[in-house]
């Protein structure tokens, strides 16, 4: 260590752990811990040196406030606490907060209908993950709900369309059906393979009438093609 290091360390030892007789009847040591990292203990006890708040230009702005001084509103300030108490003490607030709409939003949702898509083995281990995650779509002019999704195994040159009504109590016709691309582009994209097949990287609505896929060739080359494809919902 250089000499400039050990004056530094003296120097913080000599400003934050010097005997502090007026602490003597206060638990915990007798001395000044470091100002920054009392804020950080995640303890209840009082912060043994809490912050100055005279002079600070919001404290006098409530206190000189009528209307704001109880507001509820405001989160409460604890000047004697660390940041860990006061994030215990928001997080209970927030939680209080948004239990009553959970409780609510949970009480009014129920299943409308059941489909069985494919079936795993029973061991967790070796569940393959077979649902890709869907994009969802929803139609105001018609009041339906669309889910775009493909499942992975033995059919994926295939995407799914479920399509419900925002009326549960109102059926849809084919409310399931799938589109199976396979080897229809090859005409368009090399005339003399016949045996390219594609499968679908993503999906998404385009608009109310419209779905934008990405296909690739399922060959396991390199240079497979990529086609992106605007395909007519009807």
């Amino acid at each position: 260590m250089t000499q400039k290091d050990i004056t530094f360390v003296a120097d913080f030892l000599t400003e934050h752990f010097n005997e502090a007789p007026e602490l003597y009847n206060r638990k915990g040591k007798y001395f000044n811990v470091e100002r920054v990292g009392q804020y950080l203990k995640d303890e209840d006890d009082d912060l043994v040196s809490p912050p100055n708040t005279e002079g600070n230009q919001w404290f006098n702005f409530l206190k000189n406030s009528t209307h704001l001084k109880e507001s509820p509103l405001l989160f409460p300030y604890y000047p004697e606490k660390s940041l860990h108490f006061v994030k215990r003490q928001m997080e209970g607030v927030i939680d209080q907060c948004l239990q009553k709409p959970a409780d609510v939003i949970g009480k009014s949702v129920h299943q409308a209908v059941c489909m069985s898509l494919y079936k795993t083995s029973q061991s967790e281990d070796s569940t393959p993950q077979l649902f890709k995650l869907p994009f969802l779509w929803n139609d105001k002019t018609s009041n339906i709900h669309y889910v775009l999704f493909t499942i992975l195994e033995n059919s994926i040159s295939k995407i799914y369309i479920l399509r419900r009504h925002s009326d549960t109590s109102r059926s849809v016709s084919n409310g399931i059906l799938a589109i199976e691309f396979g080897n229809f582009l090859n005409n368009s994209i090399n005339e003399s393979s016949e045996s390219r097949c594609y499968s679908c990287l993503d999906a998404h609505f385009y608009d109310d009438e419209t779905v934008t896929v990405v296909l690739k060739e399922s060959v396991e080359q390199e240079g497979k093609e990529r086609v992106l494809a605007q395909l007519p919902l009807s």
